[in-house]
């Protein structure tokens, strides 16, 4: 059996195309076997008030889809601008190979993938808003 497999912890919370499923009183497996199923850890998701710099917004957008409150061709080109525009400001390899795989991800409909890479930003476009208060 191939896919992906959800290791949870107790009483851990998962998003699973629209459902929020929680984990019993045990450490606990998951096999999902539908392949493109929108999967979203409840722990990692951002929330509305927390999407307040560009790389989060752009998190939250592609979170948004994954969750089924927006449509996918509803988000597409909107996220879409939101990768361009982080391009124009991270110009770093690492950064423009996140930016790379998250936009392939994107154009592929695949967007927990997407997700994934530009949550992979957050941690530079904190350094780089710390930098700039200093």
């Amino acid at each position: 059996m191939s896919g992906l497999v959800l290791k949870l912890a107790p009483r851990e919370r998962v998003l699973i195309n629209g459902a929020v499923i929680e984990n019993g009183d045990r450490r606990g497996r998951v096999s999902i076997v539908t392949p493109d199923a929108n999967i979203l850890r409840l722990r990692d998701a951002i929330h509305p008030e927390e999407a307040t710099t560009p790389v989060r917004r752009a998190c939250y957008a592609a979170q948004l889809v994954l969750s089924g409150d927006v449509a996918q061709d509803e988000a597409h080109m909107p996220l879409l601008r939101r990768v361009e525009e982080l391009s124009q400001v991270f110009t770093d390899p690492d950064s423009r190979n996140a930016l790379a795989e998250a936009t392939e991800a994107l154009v592929a409909g695949h967007y927990y993938k997407c997700l994934k890479a530009l949550r992979t930003l957050i941690p530079r476009e904190d350094r780089l808003f710390a930098a700039g208060q200093q």
